[in-house]
C-alpha cells in the first residue's frame, strides 16, 4: 500500500509539472509573456508659427525738450492702449522670427512752448505706430525677443498768435522715424499668449523755417520711451509656413 500511495504522488507530480510547462509554452506562443513597451509621454507641442491679433496697455514716458533753452511744457508720462498683429515663423526649436504692426493711442499729450512775441505752439500727440521685425529665443512656452523697424508719430500742431493760428512749417514734420526695443513672451494656453514689452520712439530733430519770427529758435527733438503689457489671440491656421516642434 506505501508503495503504491508513493508511485500516485508522483505520477500526480509529474502530470502537475508537464501540465504547467505546456501551460506556459502555449501562454508563450500567444505573446502573454512578452514584455510590453514602456509607455511614451509626450509634452505638450509649442508652435510660435501662425497668425496673431491681439492689445495692449502701458504708459508713455518723453524726455525733457527745449527749444535752445527755451523750455517746454510736456506732459511728460502718459497712458497708452492700442492693438498689434503679425506673424511669426518658427524657424528651428529655439529660433522664431516675425513680423508686426502696432497703433497705439495715447492720452493727455499736450506740448506747449510760448516763445518771444507772442507765438505759442502745441503738438497733441495722438498715437504712435510701428511696423518692425523680430528675432527671438524661444525654450517650449516663453519667448523673449529683440525688435525695431518703422515708426510713426501722429501729430496735431499748432502755432497761434493772439489765439488765432497763423500758418507755419518745419524742415521735419517728425511724424516718420525708427524704433528699437524688445520683450518676453509666454504661450499660457494653445491660442493665447501674453507678453511685456519695452520699446524706444525717435522721430528725429525739426526746426521752424516759418513764420520768419521763430526761425532763429532752432531745433526740437521728439523720442518716446514705452512699456507695454499686452495679450495676443494665434490662429497657427495649420502651422502654415513652418513644422511644429516639442520636447518629449
Amino acid at each position: 500500500m506505501k508503495k503504491f500511495l508513493l508511485a500516485t504522488a508522483a505520477a500526480a507530480v509529474a502530470v502537475a509539472a508537464f501540465g504547467a510547462t505546456a501551460q506556459a509554452a502555449d501562454l508563450g506562443s500567444r505573446g502573454y509573456y512578452q514584455k510590453a513597451p514602456a509607455p511614451v509621454y509626450a509634452a505638450p507641442l509649442y508652435n510660435w508659427t501662425g497668425f496673431y491679433l491681439g492689445g495692449h496697455l502701458g504708459g508713455v514716458f518723453s524726455q525733457n525738450n527745449t527749444f535752445n533753452g527755451l523750455a517746454l511744457s510736456d506732459s511728460s508720462a502718459r497712458f497708452m492702449g492700442g492693438v498689434q498683429g503679425g506673424y511669426d515663423w518658427q524657424l528651428s526649436p529655439m529660433w522664431v522670427i516675425g513680423l508686426e504692426g502696432q497703433y497705439s493711442w495715447v492720452g493727455g499729450h499736450q506740448l506747449n512752448a510760448i516763445f518771444p512775441g507772442g507765438y505759442v505752439y502745441n503738438n497733441n500727440q495722438r498715437g504712435i505706430a510701428s511696423i518692425t521685425g523680430r528675432v527671438g529665443y524661444t525654450w517650449g512656452p516663453g519667448l523673449i525677443y529683440v525688435k525695431g523697424g518703422y515708426a510713426y508719430s501722429d501729430n496735431n500742431e499748432t502755432v497761434t498768435l493772439g489765439g488765432a493760428q497763423v500758418p507755419f512749417a518745419l524742415s521735419d514734420n517728425h511724424s516718420n522715424g525708427w524704433t528699437i526695443g524688445g520683450g518676453a513672451e509666454y504661450m499660457f494656453a494653445p491660442n493665447w499668449s501674453a507678453k511685456v514689452e519695452y520699446q524706444y520712439y525717435d522721430f528725429g530733430d525739426s526746426r521752424f523755417t516759418a513764420p520768419g519770427a521763430l526761425v532763429p529758435v532752432g531745433s526740437f527733438h521728439n523720442d518716446e520711451h514705452t512699456v507695454k503689457a499686452g495679450l495676443n489671440y494665434r490662429f497657427n491656421l495649420g502651422n502654415l509656413g513652418g513644422p511644429a516642434y516639442g520636447r518629449y
